[in-house]
């Protein structure tokens, strides 16, 4: 019984220090369980983008989703072979004649896994840049997916979507 008032106790103290906002966005930094949970929110984030994009092959090197009301998604794919792809994807922002992407999130899907990896993304105006993460970054990768999901839920919300040009 002890044990698990002990371990109560340390989760509780834990997770409130977990418990600032890290994001403008609406993403407060939730605790990154472990590697396990980051796997499962990369699936969950495979699963959203063949939502978005159903026919990834299809599309040559960029694609633009419009939806009326909405802000046009972009997506540029960077990097193809036979397990993997990696693809930008994000808004187009024109402020003082000056284009600015953003989030600008560098996504790697891994096919034969079933799991999408946001990689890396710029923030905040490019105020918060996740770049170069080393491979044990957890809560900064879990930040950065956590992200990912939301947003493309958002997307996805909109009707949001990508086809091969026809």
């Amino acid at each position: 019984m002890s044990f698990i008032s002990t371990k109560n106790q340390l989760t509780k103290s834990t997770i409130s220090a977990f418990r600032q906002k890290t994001s403008q966005y609406g993403c407060e930094d939730v605790l990154p369980v472990d590697f396990v949970s980051l796997m499962d929110m990369y699936e969950d984030n495979y699963i959203k983008l063949r939502k978005l994009i159903p026919d990834l092959a299809a599309i040559n090197k960029s694609a633009v989703s419009e939806v009326e009301a909405h802000m046009k998604l972009h997506l540029k794919i960077i990097e193809r072979s036979k397990f993997t792809t990696t693809l930008i994807l994000s808004y187009c922002f024109s402020a003082n004649s000056v284009l600015r992407m953003e989030p600008d999130l560098k996504i790697r899907i891994y096919h034969d896994a079933g799991l999408a990896e946001a990689m890396s993304g710029k923030l905040h105006h490019g105020r918060l840049v996740l770049d170069n993460l080393p491979s044990d970054a957890l809560r900064q990768k879990w930040q950065l997916n956590r992200f990912l999901s939301k947003w493309l839920k958002y997307c996805l919300r909109q009707k949001h979507g990508f086809s091969a040009p026809g």
